[in-house]
């Protein structure tokens, strides 16, 4: 008989959804103030400096391994380093948005494909349906908002690299991921992320940084429902149920970041996004239902 599921997991896509996607314009606006290396370090200092407080206090257990330990690392700068900085570089380096949306839509694709090698799951025939349609509705949506035109190649590859870095970062938490205190893991992945991109703003970047109080309000964002819930939720997810269902919400991002990139940034959605997000919607719906004859 199948245990019912926690009302936190249920609720958990949803939320997990609307705090990821905001963050894409959210993070646009960041960039008006600072260049994108020193964003994002800025963005893991502040994270620091929020949590080591709630860890001395709480005092969460750490890790019982030094593999542990190192699982976790490795998660953080798969994901923050990896991900985040490389999308960021592309975007630096010239690449549309469309172009780098397009890459990392590619995601639940390229998880489905090495899920079953990796961490042992199989992919129904009506979950690769159900992929094949949400990267279709995803593409709609990224087409319908702007012409493709040549890219620059180096930024298309940093794009490639930061898929990639999602891509490994959710598959090593299923495999070797052991749930750990929250407090406990996004420490140490945002230390992760700091120590690395700090010295990168430094070598790199100039660190200028504007201060106003449309960036205190952006920061706010990028820490509390970017970097703090939504990873929380997303490495949560990733634990309690099959890798290539919880990779399928990513076709929703590029829907849903329009939606929110419309009142914050004055885009517009055009008609034929509104027919890409209810493609995608549906291609994610046949991913995540489950069975009613799967056992537990």
């Amino acid at each position: 008989m199948t245990a019912p599921r926690p009302l936190w997991l249920m609720a958990a896509p949803a939320v997990f959804l609307v705090l990821w996607s905001a963050g894409f314009a959210i993070a646009k606006l960041g960039l008006n103030h600072a260049q994108p290396i020193t964003l994002l370090a800025l963005r893991y200092c502040i994270v620091l400096v929020v949590l080591v407080p709630f860890a001395l206090v709480m005092r969460p257990p750490l890790p019982a391994t030094w593999r542990g330990w190192v699982d976790v690392a490795v998660v953080g700068f798969l994901i923050q380093v990896a991900y985040f900085g490389l999308c960021y570089l592309a975007f630096k380096s010239g690449v549309s948005a469309s172009g780098v949306a397009i890459v990392v839509c590619l995601q639940p694709i390229l998880v489905a494909l090495v899920a079953p090698r990796w961490v042992g799951e199989v992919v129904s025939p009506r979950a690769w349906a159900g992929l094949a349609l949400g990267l279709t509705g995803a593409v709609v949506v990224i087409l319908s908002r702007a012409s493709v035109q040549a890219e620059n190649p180096w930024g298309l590859a940093l794009a490639v690299g930061g898929l990639l870095g999602i891509t490994a970062g959710t598959l090593y938490e299923k495999r070797f991921g052991i749930s750990q205190h929250p407090v406990t893991s996004n420490l140490i992945q945002y230390a992760v992320g700091a120590v690395f991109t700090l010295p990168l703003a430094v070598l790199t970047e100039d660190l200028h940084v504007t201060w106003d109080a449309e960036l205190v309000a952006v920061m706010a964002y990028l820490v509390v429902g970017n970097s703090l819930l939504a990873m929380t939720l997303l490495l949560a997810m990733i634990r309690a149920g099959e890798v290539s269902r919880v990779s399928a919400l990513f076709y929703l991002v590029p829907a849903m970041a329009a939606l929110f990139a419309w009142p914050l940034l004055g885009e517009a959605v055009p008609p034929l996004a509104w027919v890409g997000m209810a493609l995608a919607g549906a291609g994610v719906a046949m991913v995540s239902k489950r069975a009613a004859s799967k056992p537990e």
